[in-house]
């Protein structure tokens, strides 16, 4: 009996060892890869919320008059308009540059009423906060708008909405005319 020397197998595992390792790699950079992405759609996100919170603030602050100086119903006890049908806010800075907000107000909510002697408005504030706005970045000739109905990839969006209401009693003094 003769035994022949056979050669070749640790060839074939070295080989099949070394595309196990090959996946293996192509998969956690696959991993890595969308781990990141993941994360910068998260800081998107949160900088989305932040510019939308933005938007919403400045809403407030338009139907509100907490100084009650707006023109033409400050100093009085007229109730503030909502500002134009649809806002578009281009001048966030800092890292919150890169999105356009787009702020709609509605006071046709219980329409101005009144309750004895004062005046109430409610007013709903829609703030929508975007990274990709349909017509482009700001500042545009024609203002960027939120939301965009074919988004790139990477697009985020946020919306905010509250109900706010303002009281105003003509038989309080001025220039507040503070409700009691």
């Amino acid at each position: 009996m003769c035994l022949e020397r056979q050669a070749g197998f640790s060839i074939i595992a070295a080989i099949f060892l070394l595309v196990v390792l090959a996946l293996l790699g192509v998969f956690i950079a696959s991993v890595t890869g969308m781990q990141q992405s993941s994360g910068q759609l998260d800081v998107l996100g949160v900088r989305a919320y932040q510019s939308a919170r933005a938007g919403m603030e400045w809403g407030a602050w338009q139907v509100l008059d907490p100084n009650n100086n707006l023109p033409g119903v400050g100093g009085t006890a007229n109730l503030p308009p909502c500002p134009a049908v649809s806002t578009n806010l281009c001048v966030l800075g800092g890292s919150l540059s890169s999105f356009a907000v787009t702020v709609t107000c509605d006071a046709t909510i219980n329409a101005p009423t009144t309750e004895g002697n004062r005046n109430i408005g409610a007013y709903k504030i829609i703030a929508t906060a975007c990274n990709q706005p349909v017509v482009g970045t700001c500042p545009n000739p024609t203002p960027a708008a939120c939301p965009n109905p074919t988004p790139a990839a990477g697009y985020v969006e946020r919306e905010l909405q509250a109900t706010f209401s303002k009281c105003k009693d003509p038989t309080a003094g001025g220039p507040g005319f503070k409700c009691g």
